[in-house]
């Protein structure tokens, strides 16, 4: 996503979805601006001013959905206490307070061709996977694996699909750690999957690998990143972010038997 010209947007409404996830509506005419790609997992960066002369800080959030005849924006912002930048942001946002923004990028889009979907994440990627559900056509096959703290933070995920939907609950264990092992433990069906697997770095390394290596999932198949990695901020994460995919992924195609390279 290349930087353009900030978009304005204007705090409509906020709703508490769960226990820890807060949605924000945007509006104003400042949206008239904002041109959304073809993608279910378009984001956008939330621009926070600094209390000097440095760039605004930056916090990219999923478009969880675009309303063009309403001219509405959603962004559901998950809280975990009153710590960062969005998180408060979102718990203290009122009708009439403005933020800016760049975007969106995107490039997921569920393929009709596929024989089924596999998608899986936490929290951070429940906006993109409830999107990417309600994209999908009545004949499509969705296996979903959504990893949050307990059933409280569970919500509704409308889809017209055929979808079995597994919510992990995390409690006390490592982010990631419940997640992997559900999907390891599902059967996985046969034919063309296409595969959806982001947030947590450590987890999303471990799926990759997994999928990959493991399964010989085709890497133009798989739609695999991380959102966020434990004890880092979003800005370190950012600069390191590049990298840290390039070096697992060369590893992981390392470990693939020759053929399958």
């Amino acid at each position: 996503m290349a930087d353009k010209m900030p978009i304005t947007g204007t705090v409509l409404r906020t709703e508490q979805l769960t226990r820890n996830m807060i949605r924000v509506v945007l509006g104003g005419a400042g949206l008239r601006a904002f041109v959304p790609v073809s993608a279910t997992d378009q984001y956008i960066k939330l621009l926070f001013p600094t209390s000097d002369a440095e760039r605004p800080r930056r916090r990219t959030y999923t478009v969880r959905r675009w309303d063009s005849e309403a001219v509405e924006l959603w962004i559901d912002v998950a809280v975990h206490g009153d710590r960062g930048l969005a998180a408060p942001w979102a718990l203290r946002a009122a009708p009439g307070d403005a933020i800016q923004f760049l975007g969106p990028g995107g490039g997921y889009f569920p393929d009709p061709e596929a024989d089924w979907h596999l998608l899986a994440g936490d929290e951070s990627a429940l906006p993109a996977i409830a999107a990417a559900l309600e994209a999908m056509p009545a004949e499509a096959i969705a296996m979903v694996f959504v990893e949050v703290d307990g059933p409280e933070d569970e919500t509704p995920l409308r889809t017209n699909a055929h979808t079995a939907i597994t919510w992990v609950h995390r409690r006390d264990l490592p982010v990631g750690d419940a997640l992997v092992k559900a999907v390891r433990s599902q059967e996985v069906l046969p034919g063309d999957v296409q595969v959806f697997v982001h947030g947590e770095a450590g987890f999303v390394k471990e799926l990759r690998g997994y999928l990959r290596v493991e399964r010989q999932v085709e890497r133009t198949r798989l739609s695999v990143s991380g959102y966020w990695r434990q004890g880092k901020d979003d800005e370190g994460w950012r600069a390191s972010k590049r990298a840290w995919n390039e070096a697992v992924e060369a590893e992981q195609e390392q470990r693939l038997p020759q053929a399958s390279r």
